[in-house]
C-alpha cells in the first residue's frame, strides 16, 4: 500500500518559512508602523501594532481561502471599493505623520490608547489590497491538492505567515525602543523619522491606488 504524502512536507515548509522569513523582513508600512509605536510608545504598543499586522495577514488568508478574493478580483467594482478604501486609508496615515508628527512622539500626551494602536495596526494591513493579492498569489505555490484540502492547507501557511509577522514586527519594535532615549536628545531625527515614515504611507497608498485589476 502505497503511503500518503504529508499535507505539509518538510522541504515545503522550509521553503516557505525561508520565504515568509524574506517577505516580513522587507520595508514596509507595517513593520515601519511597528518600528514606530515602539520607538515612541514602547515594547507593548510594538507588540500590539506587531499582532494587528499579523490578524490582518490572517484575515487575507481566511478570504483567499474561502474565495473572496477571487470575487473581488473578478469583479471591478469591488475591486475599485477595496483599492480605494485601502490607498486612502494609507494616503491619511501618511497625511497624520507628516502633519502632527506624532507617529514617533515621546510626550505622554502624544501618545494614542493601546486599543487605537492595536486598531491600526489592524486596520492597516486588512484595508490593504496588496497583502491580499500577495497571499492569493504566494500561499498556492506551497499547496498540492494531492496533499489533502486546499483551504485547510492554505489557512495553516497563513497562520504560519501571520505568526512570524507578529513575532519579527514585535522584535523589530522592540529593539526600536532601546534607540527612544538616544532618540529623545535628538529631536531632529524623530522629526526625520516622522517624515520619512508619513512618505512610505503615502507611497504605498499611491501604490495600492494605482493597482490594476489582472484577469
Amino acid at each position: 500500500q502505497a503511503r500518503m504524502n504529508p499535507m505539509f512536507p518538510q522541504d515545503v515548509l522550509l521553503a516557505y518559512i525561508a520565504a515568509c522569513l524574506v517577505v516580513v523582513m522587507a520595508p514596509g508600512p507595517d513593520n515601519i508602523l511597528a518600528i514606530s509605536r515602539g520607538l515612541s510608545q514602547g515594547k507593548a504598543a510594538a507588540a500590539l501594532s506587531s499582532v494587528g499586522a499579523g490578524l490582518g495577514i490572517m484575515f487575507h488568508t481566511a478570504a483567499a481561502a474561502l474565495g473572496l478574493s477571487l470575487v473581488i478580483q473578478a469583479s471591478p467594482v469591488a475591486f475599485w471599493a477595496v483599492k480605494a478604501v485601502g490607498g486612502l486609508y494609507l494616503l491619511w496615515l501618511g497625511y497624520k505623520a507628516l502633519s502632527s508628527r506624532n507617529l514617533v512622539a515621546f510626550e505622554p500626551g502624544a501618545h494614542q490608547p493601546l486599543r487605537k494602536v492595536f486598531l491600526t495596526g489592524l486596520l492597516s494591513n486588512v484595508l490593504n489590497p496588496k497583502p491580499g493579492l500577495f497571499v492569493l498569489a504566494f500561499l498556492p505555490q506551497f499547496v498540492s491538492a494531492a496533499r489533502g484540502p486546499v483551504a485547510l492547507q492554505m489557512l495553516v501557511y497563513g497562520a504560519i505567515f501571520a505568526v512570524l509577522t507578529a513575532l519579527i514586527f514585535t522584535v523589530l519594535g522592540c529593539f526600536a525602543f532601546r534607540l527612544s532615549s538616544w532618540l529623545r536628545r535628538h529631536p531632529r531625527v524623530g522629526t526625520g523619522l516622522n517624515v520619512g515614515a508619513g512618505l512610505t504611507f503615502i507611497a504605498a497608498g499611491l501604490s495600492v491606488l494605482a493597482l490594476r485589476q489582472r484577469t
